[in-house]
């Protein structure tokens, strides 16, 4: 036998005789998420905020995640995120913006997980000169109920 082939097997068998851990399962547990999009003339905007949060016996696991972009034809576009890891709390931002001499998209989603509380919002708003600007907002908030 080859020893590249001997490793594999043994590889395999260690794999095989590891003993199966299992997940300990959540006494409460929530998700939140919130997007958007805003589009105008050559322009669009998205952004996009998703958390959840799972509270075992051994405390309480958290997940943020954030995202965005943004689009033009021939003018500026830009998008960032943010996210900031503060012990129990986790808060993201992402802004995108496109803007094409005075027609412009943009989008914002904050989301968040403070202890059992988790929010998301995202306000879009576009805009093309002489019209009424297109404005939007989505908002989730759950609080984890107690044990």
């Amino acid at each position: 036998m080859k020893l590249s082939n001997m490793i594999g097997a043994i590889s395999i068998a260690l794999l095989a005789s590891t003993a199966a851990v299992s997940a300990q399962e959540c006494d409460a547990a929530g998700t939140v998420g919130t997007g958007g999009t805003a589009a105008a003339g050559g322009t669009s905007a998205s952004s996009v905020g998703t958390a959840g949060a799972c509270r075992t016996d051994d405390g309480t696991t958290s997940s943020i995640g954030s995202g965005g972009s943004a689009a033009t034809v021939d003018g500026k576009a830009k998008s960032q995120t943010h996210i900031n890891d503060g012990g129990d709390k986790l808060k993201a931002q992402t802004k995108a913006q496109a803007v094409d001499q005075g027609t412009f998209s943009k989008s914002r989603t904050k989301t968040s997980v403070d202890g059992d509380t988790l929010q998301s919002t995202t306000r879009t708003m576009s805009h093309v000169p002489g019209e009424k600007p297109v404005k939007n907002t989505t908002n989730q908030k759950i609080i984890l109920p107690e044990e």
